[in-house]
């Protein structure tokens, strides 16, 4: 019996799945480990393998969004019948996703076009209305956003040879039909008119008559029409919305903010640059400071769980990386234990990774505090949306040249503010404002991290 190929459930957080690219071809033989194809989930691009050998014997989803359990692929032996086999699973093997990802809605208007689930009930067909006496053409089939687009464009879907599944007419076809040479006849040219004579008794029109004045042309910005571009939202742009807006409307935020004079750490991190395997940044510090003192505060690396509080023993902390997608967030674990030379090392390789979304799950899960750095953009201060599950995060900003009072004299210091996000459930202002306070003073005298 052939085996429907379902999406699997690649993050814990993950509802759909976004089919990139498949590896392998309709008619291709495949075998157990094998790569399919690449799957967009809420957190990384993932490769999709195969459990099954046999024949891929229908790709259900081109390319395109799948929710969770939807029909995407059959594999069985050579000639056998697909579609019995989906029928038996349950699904219909079909998706709107499916006529190709150009011809994915780009408005809200388009709407209707977006895939819908394989056990999703069939879907009306498509149905035209004509101009001349108002019945419907149950046999044209185009999807809502051709027959938009011909709405728009005044193009008869009957003059159109589709090119989608079963002759299904899509958007690219209504894009060649309105680039062929158009058939409407010219308007005529206007006819030049042949002065007349002037009724006996009056005067010539020709004559000594004032002409009017020429109106300008009023300029206009793109005849009126509004003028934006849109992309569809990511799985990873879908989730960050989702989890952050319920992160910022469920958790009581509130924010603690210090000044910290960075000099002595400044100096020391040259020293330590020139007998250190790998460049130490200023990051490393900040992530080996909190690490250092969060188990003196323990309900700083705690979390919500609805009917109880979470203490965490370990110390795992999130690095917040930007990506063109959005947000990841690796975790270093048990960075309290780890120096800031392997810091360092885990950093980077984590980030790079990220940054290709080829991040694992274990490596972007279990974090009890998190770290977002946006000082290397010039900014001084900030706030930041806490990271669940965690109760707290740091906002780091840059560090500045400012005059500081040391020994009762001014003198040049170099100051960096940092921003503490607490969900109020978990943690009370003391508590924020005492971790807070440790963190400053293990900047301030960075022999602290050395014990």
């Amino acid at each position: 019996m052939a085996e429907v190929i379902r999406m699997p459930r690649m993050s814990d957080t993950m509802e759909e799945g976004n089919i990139v690219a498949w590896l392998v071809e309709e008619g291709e033989a495949v075998e157990p480990g094998q790569t399919l194809a690449e799957v967009e989930t809420d957190k990384a691009t993932m490769e999709l393998d195969s459990f099954f050998e046999g024949t891929l014997l229908h790709i259900a989803v081109k390319e395109g969004a799948v929710p969770i359990d939807g029909v995407i692929a059959v594999i069985g032996e050579e000639g056998e019948d697909w579609k019995k086999a989906i029928e038996s699973a349950g699904g219909n093997g079909t998706t709107e996703s499916g006529d190709s990802k150009e011809d994915k809605p780009s408005s809200k208007d388009e709407s209707s076009e977006k895939s819908a689930p394989d056990n999703a009930a069939p879907a009306t067909p498509a149905r035209t209305t004509t101009e001349d006496d108002g019945e419907e053409d149950d046999r044209l089939k185009a999807s809502p956003l051709a027959r938009a687009m011909a709405k728009e464009a005044g193009i008869d879907l009957k003059s159109v040879t589709g090119s989608g599944e079963n002759g299904r007419i899509v958007k690219r076809d209504i894009e060649e039909a309105k680039s062929s040479p158009a058939t409407a006849s010219p308007a005529p040219a206007a006819q030049p008119q042949t002065p007349q004579p002037a009724p006996a008794g009056q005067p010539s029109p020709n004559v000594n008559v004032e002409k009017p004045q020429e109106k300008v042309p009023a300029f206009s910005f793109g005849g009126g029409e509004a003028n934006f571009d849109q992309s569809p939202v990511s799985q990873m742009r879908k989730v960050i919305a989702r989890r952050l807006g319920e992160s910022k409307f469920t958790a009581p935020h509130f924010y603690v903010t210090v000044e910290i004079e960075m000099s002595k750490v400044w100096e020391m991190r040259k020293r330590i640059n020139e007998v250190a395997p790998v460049k130490i940044s200023f990051n490393d510090l900040v992530v080996k400071a909190c690490a250092v003192n969060l188990p003196k505060h323990p309900a700083i690396n705690s979390s919500w769980q609805g009917d109880h509080i979470r203490v965490n023993k370990d110390v795992n902390i999130g690095v917040a990386v930007a990506i063109p997608d959005g947000l990841l967030v690796p975790v270093v674990r048990y960075a309290n234990m780890k120096s800031l030379s392997q810091i360092n090392t885990e950093v980077k390789e984590l980030a790079g990774r990220a940054k290709n979304k080829k991040l694992s799950q274990d490596e972007m899960t279990g974090n009890t505090f998190t770290i977002s750095n946006l000082g290397m953009f010039g900014i001084e201060e900030f706030t930041a949306i806490i990271n669940p599950p965690d109760a707290c995060i740091l906002a780091v900003g840059g560090i500045n040249d400012k005059p500081v009072i040391r020994d009762g004299e001014v003198v040049p210091g170099k100051i960096m503010k940092v921003t503490l996000s607490s969900d109020h459930r978990v943690v009370d202002g003391a508590s924020a404002a005492q971790f807070l306070n440790d963190v400053k003073a293990t900047l301030e005298d960075p022999i602290r991290l050395m014990v």
